[in-house]
């Protein structure tokens, strides 16, 4: 039986070195090796065992790609405008930066920016931007497992059986919801940490069992915290900080 080839870029893709457009870049330029070999024509095809290698410009490319964390407010849209509502990235202005400036906010860094992970107009928290496309993969990818922790204020009760329904056996759209992590904060607020997310889930899922969201903020995405940032403020993932 042969071995089934496969499209160099979306192996790339696949195994995280890079998302498969930057991969279509690297390989145009000719900065992608396969087994040693430079391999430059786009749509090639190739074995799933080969081995891939970035070429040194092709990594410092990478190493300079930014990713902002953001404490958005209730009232701006994640990413695509709406009539009447602002897009979250307009609060990416020098005026909003917040802690140590050593690197000063440039206009390359707001190109091919993008949320990596939305929230509902109505909600509030860390909403990350970036122009990794590795990144956005591990947050937002079908098979992501990154925990997103939310807090989330409540009007209502919640017997034991509720409570467990939360935390697995509630389905959307048909299709089941993955287990998640709820507990109860105070009377008034729960904690959730999900490791999905789908369209307005908490709220929904709240909803299902008779429970009234009245506000909802994300503090974290991965080892990623919102910490002491300011709402309506911005600053960079440093170096050092990982998903």
């Amino acid at each position: 039986m042969s071995e089934e080839f496969i499209r160099l870029s979306k192996l790339m893709a696949e195994r995280g070195l890079c998302s498969r457009r930057e991969a279509d870049s690297f390989i145009e330029r000719g900065l992608v090796l396969v087994d040693g070999q430079v391999v430059n024509q786009l749509g090639t095809k190739v074995s799933p065992s080969v081995q891939i290698k970035l070429a040194p410009q092709a990594q410092k490319q990478q190493s300079s790609l930014v990713t902002i964390i953001l404490n958005k407010p209730i009232g701006y849209v994640s990413a695509q405008p709406e009539p009447g509502y602002e897009p979250a990235i307009k609060l990416l202005t020098p005026a909003n930066q917040f802690g140590e400036r050593s690197q000063p906010l440039k206009r390359e860094h707001l190109q091919g920016l993008a949320v990596a992970g939305r929230l509902d107009i109505d909600s509030q928290g860390l909403l990350l931007f970036t122009q990794d496309g590795r990144l956005a993969k591990l947050i937002i990818g079908e098979h992501g497992k990154l925990e997103k922790e939310y807090l989330v204020r409540v009007n209502g009760d919640l017997s034991d059986a509720q409570m467990q329904l939360l935390r697995h056996g509630l389905s959307l759209d048909g299709k089941p919801l993955k287990p998640a992590q709820v507990e109860w904060i105070n009377r008034e607020q729960l904690r959730f940490v999900l490791t999905e997310g789908r369209k307005r889930q908490i709220r929904r899922m709240c909803d299902a069992v008779g429970l009234k969201v009245l506000g909802l903020k994300r503090v974290r995405i991965g080892k990623l915290r919102l910490g002491n940032l300011p709402e309506g403020k911005w600053r960079f993932v440093g170096a050092g900080e990982k998903l």
